[in-house]
């Protein structure tokens, strides 16, 4: 929630209160967003009480972290699976013969990295992903960070204003100019077109019932309904408060870490500050649902 005067920060976040973990351990990075998760082996398979643990731990925390996991690519896809079907990026390459895998890779010669500035994966989609698992097994001995921030909190802190105005309204997602040869060098060929959806500006969540704001850099062409002037203000106004990094956490790579973040509600930044050294790893997606607007009870 957004706070008037001087005494304390201006944004004001109500935290939800959480039950105890019996099969894991949860261990938060900030009060808003993100948790390390312990004791659980992700290439072996979960008995249904730690099953039912992780998939809390993501709903409470929208990202959560697993270190020290040596996991094969068909163990990646496994785990993935345990949370619905597996979703196929449009565009980017992938591990033959498993086109679920996507392969996320720089290195001296590459033109760019993945993921370089903020955005929601595949928000182009018609039914965008519900969540991503990235798991990197090769890294450069600094940076690499990853940033994720919370679009829970960023609805949260809008003024009450700002909410009634947003709440309802929806936006264009077009893959065209992402994906469109951005992927050339790891030798793929464009396809005719690429996708393209209109989505809720504010996305009801739909485990939590919690509301997100759902527009971002990556995919987001102009609010619908508006003049193309406000548009373009509005959206610019919505960048820069979605980066404020009071609602963000900061993930630090080690060789084989994992994480796992709800696409619904959770953007990301991945830090490319490590050139000429190279970074290396695969992403397993899982599908999700067709985002909605339902108003708060």
């Amino acid at each position: 929630m957004q706070t008037k005067g001087n005494n304390g920060p201006r944004y004001r976040h109500q935290v939800q209160e959480t039950s105890e973990y019996t099969t894991i351990g949860v261990a938060k990075l900030t009060p808003i967003i993100g948790a390390e998760i312990s004791g659980i082996d992700l290439s072996k398979p979960l008995a249904p009480e730690q099953q039912n643990e992780v998939h809390r731990a993501l709903a409470e925390n929208q990202v959560i972290f697993f270190r020290d996991q040596d996991l094969t690519k068909e163990q990646h896809l496994a785990f993935g699976r345990l949370f619905g079907d597996l979703h196929v990026h449009p565009a980017a390459p992938h591990v033959e013969g498993l086109p679920a895998l996507m392969k996320i890779h720089a290195d001296e010669s590459s033109p760019r990295a993945n993921g370089e500035r903020w955005h929601t994966d595949v928000s182009c989609d018609q039914t965008p992903p519900m969540g991503s698992i990235l798991h990197i097994h090769t890294l450069p001995p600094h940076g690499g960070d990853t940033l994720f921030a919370s679009m829970y909190a960023a609805y949260d802190a809008l003024s009450d204003r700002m909410k009634h105005y947003l709440n309802g309204m929806t936006a264009l997602h077009d893959g065209e100019s992402n994906y469109r040869g951005t992927y050339k060098n790891f030798g793929v060929v464009d396809k005719p077109s690429y996708p393209y959806a209109e989505h809720p500006v504010v996305r009801t969540h739909p485990i939590t019932g919690r509301q997100a704001l759902y527009v971002n850099r990556g995919f987001t062409i102009h609010l619908n309904g508006v003049p193309k002037d406000e548009s373009a203000g509005m959206l610019r106004y919505l960048y820069e408060h979605i980066e404020n990094p009071l609602f963000q956490c900061r993930f630090q790579w080690k060789k084989n870490s994992i994480a796992f973040w709800d696409n619904r509600c959770v953007q990301h930044r991945a830090m490319w500050d490590y050139w000429p050294h190279t970074r290396s790893g695969h992403r397993v997606t899982v599908a999700g649902d067709r985002p909605f607007y339902r108003p708060s009870v």
